[in-house]
């Protein structure tokens, strides 16, 4: 198994960088389930900060990145049954991609909520409004 960073991710979807997609692209490729590839927690949360606000994709088409990354046999994700829980909520709520991936966390972790300041995380995934 190798990691691969967040930028060799955001090569290989966007497509964007001639030399360093076809790169990403031979690499991507090249993996195996018995040899895959391994993308981090933070790399994931990086993942969809760049593809949201770098490239302005829609919520959608992150969405749409991130289901097909966890489809993938030949990429292993950190914590995926949290990462498909977070889509799932970040595809059917106004949540930031980071927020629902945050709350799903600490839930996993036995949280029994998540406490913030941040009025859109608690309306659009369920944490829990400091006050």
């Amino acid at each position: 198994m190798i990691g691969l960073d967040t930028n060799v991710l955001v090569r290989y979807i966007m497509q964007d960088d001639a030399k360093q997609s076809a790169l990403a692209t031979r690499l991507v490729e090249s993996l195996s389930t018995e040899s895959p590839g391994f993308v981090a927690l933070v790399s994931v949360v990086e993942l969809g900060w760049v593809l949201s606000s770098a490239y302005e994709l829609d919520r959608a088409q992150v969405s749409e990145a991130f289901a097909a990354l966890l489809r993938t046999k030949e990429i292993v994700i950190d914590r995926a049954e949290t990462v498909w829980k977070a889509l799932r909520i970040f595809q059917s709520a106004h949540a930031d991609f980071a927020d629902c991936l945050i709350e799903r966390s600490a839930s996993a972790a036995g949280c029994e909520r998540t406490m913030t300041f941040d009025r859109g995380a608690v309306k659009g995934c369920g944490m829990t409004l400091v006050s």
